[in-house]
């Protein structure tokens, strides 16, 4: 995806250039909801960075911050170098929000078509960059079906399509794999990481765990501010609890003796077993109290989802 850079003739930019993005103390309440909690964080230019938390967390809002849509209560939200909300700005960067971000009775060609005007591209240079992004998007053969008779996942391609017609330096991407079938998910995260390797800096959120290992650096988001942040592989490494499943016994009385249990920090099913997170040095402890209701311990290597809900009782304890 280099020439989504090069096009203009330009290198891509380094990463020692200065942050990309930078979110400094970002606040921001509706009503009585406080979305945005003195959030900081800064992404690197050529980084994909991921923005991982439940729903409610204040991603959307911090993208919105960043794209330069909302007024902040306090806070400052930079992208290259300048105020987000520098109309400066706005050319050299591409929003993908969650939803209704395409006219729904437009094809798409036309689709991409009212864009390319949105963005005053000459035909020319119009033709060349959707002729590249039909392809690397296998939307060809879909010109001139209405953007409402796509699935999911040909609809998120062709919204990100839109959203790289004028070439973007920062791709902004809110929840885009949000309601799309498995393969059209790798699909676009594989398209994600083919605009990183051409320099492109993508800001990416996410509710999926699993979504946060295919980022080269992630915050854990949760009540609008970050509780963790940085490389995926350092964080797992970094995890302080244990991670087990627990076998056999009745579920009800399982369930009941881990509710009880204060060195419990998550528990959650998985299948027919159950999957928990215990502080660590206290599993030989629990697998006393769960011995007399017939239920073992079995240790299991803890994934993103463990060292998050970790994290959250932690917080709240």
């Amino acid at each position: 995806m280099q020439e989504l850079h090069a096009a203009r003739g330009e290198a891509a930019p380094e990463a020692g250039a200065g942050p990309a993005l930078s979110a400094r103390g970002l606040s921001r309440r509706f009503g009585e909801v406080t979305a945005l909690d003195g959030l900081s964080f800064e992404v690197g230019r050529g980084e994909l960075y991921g923005l991982v938390g439940p729903d409610g967390a204040g991603k959307t809002t911090a993208i919105r911050a960043l794209a330069g849509l909302i007024r902040l209560d306090g806070g400052e939200a930079r992208v290259l170098g300048l105020a987000a909300d520098d109309h400066a700005v706005r050319e050299r960067v591409g929003l993908m929000p969650q939803q209704f971000s395409l006219y729904r009775d437009l094809s798409v060609g036309e689709n991409l078509r009212f864009f390319s005007r949105v963005f005053v591209l000459p035909r020319e240079v119009y033709r060349r960059r959707a002729e590249r992004l039909l392809e690397i998007t296998r939307l060809a053969p879909f010109l001139d079906r209405r953007a409402d008779a796509l699935s999911g996942g040909m609809y998120k391609k062709l919204a990100l399509a839109c959203a790289l017609l004028h070439e973007p330096e920062v791709l902004l991407l809110d929840e885009p794999t949000n309601g799309v079938d498995p393969v059209s998910r790798r699909e676009l995260w594989a398209l994600l990481h083919e605009f990183v390797h051409g320099g492109m800096t993508v800001l990416v959120s996410t509710p999926y765990m699993d979504e946060a290992e295919r980022c080269g650096r992630v915050g854990l988001m949760n009540r609008g501010r970050l509780l963790l942040e940085g490389a995926p592989p350092a964080l797992i490494a970094g995890f302080r609890d244990e991670a087990y499943e627990v076998r056999g016994g009745e579920r009800d009385r399982v369930e009941a003796e881990l509710a009880r249990t204060p060195a419990v920090r998550a528990a959650s099913p998985a299948g027919e077993r159950l999957r928990i997170v215990v502080a660590r040095g206290a599993s030989a402890e629990l697998a006393r109290a769960l011995a007399p209701l017939g239920a073992t311990l079995a240790p299991v290597a803890p994934d993103f989802e463990d060292l998050f809900l970790s994290r959250i009782r932690e917080e709240e304890a």
